[in-house]
């Protein structure tokens, strides 16, 4: 992902010189094509949308400058640029943007629009135009049920766009689709709703008849805590009283598509738990003028899973609203939950300065996301926004240490590698009666299910690993600054004598089995649609919790605190910060309806080991670790120190 993209210039022999000017390879977002077969051509006459991605300017001079405004010791911290300053320090300049629209145009393209940082030049034309364009043919393959196009050679260019160009997409029909990292089995068109018993706080009931587990009854799941419950366990209910609520500061949110229900299932769920509801201009939505439903829409239909997104993006507004009920939230909708279209959406928030904080709590697979090109494209969008002083935040991923979803081997899940995001790793939590933190410890389950004879737990616990906060080491991206004596050897080295990026910096909230009660228009198996509410989990509500204790930090401080991760580790090892210790011979009981939303068709009972150490290699230990990083937030003092 950090990797740059060399773009050799390719001598022409003289005799060759006729042929025009010589030319150089282009990366073009290509899928790979291993296991693929060959279906057929491209038809010539089809049109197809293409995106340029032009480079940034000055790149040295731009990371010193980073540096110097995200570190609390410099004298130019906190001095951001605007977005304007950015585009003419750093960014692609007008000269470069009409070459690039000549060469399209010259190759018979029609340009469709330009980034409003000059990002990128999105054009369109038939496939005959583009393979001529591209000296390239562009074949249809399909690979695992699904149907694509694709460049059969490697595209090339000009070479006098060579220092212009990063790269170009769309040339292949799919990209790697990102997805949500809920632990949501709930989406809008199939209902769920938490079984009984469960506790309104953890420890309240005792599954008293049930097995023991390590040498002890074990206590029922929480029913999901409430917004009361979030802000005691994080200490910030004392400065909402104060008016730090977030008043005044914009948290963006990214996903894709838009549920049509979000604004009135938000203002439910905040009157029914004590808050006010978000008025008009404190939520407000950025949407795109279409949608797409990924890969190739006309022949393989909604890869996205449409409805599941509504989930995710009710689970994100209602949990910034639940730790900053003052704050403005803009939602920003990405019309697919393709990688490219989530790029644009990204540079769309960055280009425009459209908040100060961006929670998202999506991601890919792995932290190669397959394209070199989008990975650099992410980077500078990041870099873009640490100079204008814009955090991301980013869900450090529902799976652990990501072997089970990349042929076995341990990966950390992108765009939460990135060196200039946040990355918010999970929790397990345990709010007690008072609404205080009773204690956190790293989100790490196993299961085990109630045998047949009700006796015992199979298999024994802790049982079956089942998910857990993401996290561990880059294989991409060198150790940043900020986390240099932090990180520990091992794991700054795990891969490499070299020191890599460790992920996460941050966590919060994120086990599902205690997690946060939220609400939600669902659909009902006898086909009533209406609002109701369920537990859910995942770092996709661990980022959005975080984000909005920043939005109360950036508030005390009356200005923004940007890319905050320097900041953020100055804090390591002080009060502010509470670290989640690992814990032993716990777990919580779960009942769950076989039919998702009542007792009809009977309840399954598990037993959820917290904390476990088996089926990952990540591990909650004392100080930073690969599953909270340097801890989570500390109330008062969080915000104090952080100010």
């Amino acid at each position: 992902m950090a990797s740059s993209l060399a773009l050799v210039a390719l001598s022409a022999p003289a005799a060759l010189a006729d042929q025009g000017p010589p030319r150089v390879p282009v990366d073009n977002a290509q899928p790979e094509l291993a296991g693929a077969s060959v279906t057929g051509t491209a038809k010539a006459d089809t049109s197809i949308a293409i995106t340029v991605h032009l480079k940034n300017r000055n790149q040295a001079a731009l990371t010193t400058l980073i540096d110097e405004l995200s570190d609390p010791t410099s004298a130019n911290y906190g001095k951001y640029l605007s977005a304007a300053q950015f585009t003419s320090r750093f960014g692609p300049t007008a000269a470069s943007v009409k070459k690039v629209e000549n060469f399209l145009d010259d190759s018979g393209l029609t340009v469709t629009g330009v980034a409003e940082n000059s990002a990128y030049i999105e054009a369109k034309g038939p496939v005959s135009k583009v393979q001529k364009a591209f000296d390239t043919t562009l074949k249809t393959y399909k690979k695992e049920k699904v149907k694509f196009r694709a460049a059969s050679t490697k595209p090339s260019m000009p070479s006098d766009l060579q220092n212009v160009v990063l790269g170009v997409s769309g040339l292949a029909s799919v990209s790697d689709l990102m997805k949500p990292a809920s632990t949501s089995t709930a989406p809008p068109s199939d209902a769920f709703v938490n079984a009984t018993p469960c506790s309104s706080y953890y420890g309240q009931k005792t599954a008293s008849t049930l097995p023991s587990a390590y040498g002890k009854k074990q206590p029922y799941a929480p029913c999901g805590y409430v917004p009361d419950q979030l802000q005691g366990a994080y200490g910030v209910d004392s400065s909402i009283a104060k008016g730090l609520n977030g008043k005044g500061v914009t948290v963006a949110i990214t996903d894709a598509y838009a549920s049509p229900t979000a604004r009135s299932d938000a203002n439910t769920y905040a009157t029914r738990h004590g808050q006010k509801a978000l008025t008009k201009s404190q939520y407000t939505e950025v949407l795109p003028s279409s949608y797409r439903y990924g890969y190739d829409d006309a022949v393989n239909g909604d890869q996205c899973g449409e409805q599941g997104w509504y989930g995710e993006q009710t689970l994100d507004i209602e949990a910034v609203h639940a730790t900053a009920p003052g704050a403005n939230i803009k939602y920003v909708a990405s019309p697919s939950c393709d990688n490219t279209d989530f790029v644009k959406t990204l540079i769309k928030v960055v280009s425009g300065h459209l908040a100060d904080i961006v929670t998202n709590s999506w991601g890919g697979v792995d932290e190669s996301n397959g394209s070199d090109l989008l990975d650099q494209v992410y980077e500078a969008t990041f870099e873009q926004a640490a100079a204008q002083g814009i955090g991301f935040y980013f869900s450090s991923g529902d799976s652990g240490d990501g072997a089970s979803g990349n042929d076995g081997t341990p990966t950390t899940q992108a765009p939460a590698n990135s060196p200039y995001v946040t990355a918010v790793g999970g929790t397990s939590l345990a709010v007690n009666k008072r609404d205080n933190r009773s204690w956190e410890t790293g989100w790490s389950t196993a299961r085990s299910a109630l045998s047949a004879d009700g006796k015992s737990w199979d298999p024994t616990p802790p049982g079956t690993y089942q998910y857990g906060a993401g996290g561990g080491t880059s294989r991409v991206f060198a150790q940043p600054k900020y986390q240099k004596g932090v990180v520990p050897k091992d794991l700054a080295t795990r891969y490499s004598s070299t020191p890599a990026r460790v992920v996460p910096d941050v966590s919060a909230l994120g086990d599902p089995n205690t997690g946060m009660l939220v609400g939600q228009t669902q659909t009902f198996p006898d086909g009533t649609v209406k609002y109701s509410e369920y537990r859910i989990g995942g770092t996709s509500l661990a980022s959005p919790l975080f984000a909005g204790v920043m939005a109360i930090a950036d508030q005390a401080a009356g200005r923004p605190h940007g890319f905050a991760n320097p900041a953020l580790y100055r804090l390591y090892g002080s009060r502010a910060l509470y670290d989640p210790k690992p814990k032993s011979d716990l777990g919580v009981v779960r009942n769950d309806y076989v039919n998702g939303v009542d007792a009809t068709d009977g309840t399954t009972i598990t037993l959820r080991s917290i904390d476990v150490t088996t089926g990952t290699i990540l591990r909650t230990r004392r100080g930073y670790d690969d599953i909270t990083g340097i801890g989570s937030p500390n109330g008062t003092s969080f915000i104090r120190r952080l100010s």
